[in-house]
């Protein structure tokens, strides 16, 4: 049964409260909660989204850099064709790949899921030294290096690729001019950059804490 709507509520809440109870989700919500690791997945709107995204444009190579427990990730694989596509997934820690991975095992998406383990940035460079190339990037990890994530991105992209990361207002952060430590002002960067990089089609979307939306532009278009 859908949430109980209350009079004072955010826009965010009201829609969410629209849903049926995703029991698979709440499972991976719970598991990160049990383990003391940071109750920090992407809102449930945007993994809505995720997946909406993901079917609609038809992408069948997926990478996301962080997966923390895989709700996202769960998220994101919910989109893949049945039984076609895969889900590449970056994490730093060991012990939050091993949740994810089997949370992706329970969810029935153990065999069309890797998880590699260690710095996002040696990752990705391995992957480009490798040639893979992705149709769908989601960016949800340490925020200081989104530039950098935001740039093997697009390297890696094939045509008309999704690139999506989230968290682009830090919770108010990124407007406040008097905040100035370096997770902010590299989320201030990675903004402006996707705004303005002739190579990208983009747009913000507010809600929640925010999120960039980016369709990587062929070549000469």
């Amino acid at each position: 049964m859908s949430k109980e709507i209350h009079r004072e509520t955010t826009p965010e809440s009201y829609f969410d409260s629209l849903y049926e109870s995703d029991a698979e989700l709440e499972k991976i919500e719970r598991s990160i909660r049990e383990r003391g690791m940071p109750e920090i997945s992407v809102e449930p709107g945007y993994g809505r989204l995720l997946t909406l995204l993901v079917r609609a444009t038809g992408a069948r190579s997926l990478l996301e850099v962080g997966a923390l427990g895989g709700y996202s990730g769960v998220c994101l694989a919910r989109g893949l064709p049945p039984g076609e596509g895969r889900l590449t997934s970056l994490e730093l820690k060991p012990e939050f790949a091993e949740l994810a991975s089997a949370n992706l095992k329970e969810a029935g998406f153990g065999d069309r899921s890797e998880m590699l383990v260690g710095a996002a940035a040696d990752s990705l460079a391995r992957l480009e030294a490798e040639g893979r190339r992705f149709d769908f990037f989601f960016i949800d990890a340490d925020k200081e290096n989104y530039p950098v994530y935001l740039e093997f991105a697009i390297r890696l992209a094939n045509p008309r690729a999704i690139v999506a990361a989230d968290n682009t207002l830090l919770r108010g952060r990124t407007l406040d001019p008097n905040k100035q430590g370096p997770s902010v002002l590299a989320i201030r960067e990675f903004n402006r950059s996707v705004a303005r990089d002739p190579r990208l089609t983009s747009v913000h979307l507010p809600s929640y804490d925010g999120l960039l939306l980016a369709m990587v532009n062929e070549p000469n278009a």
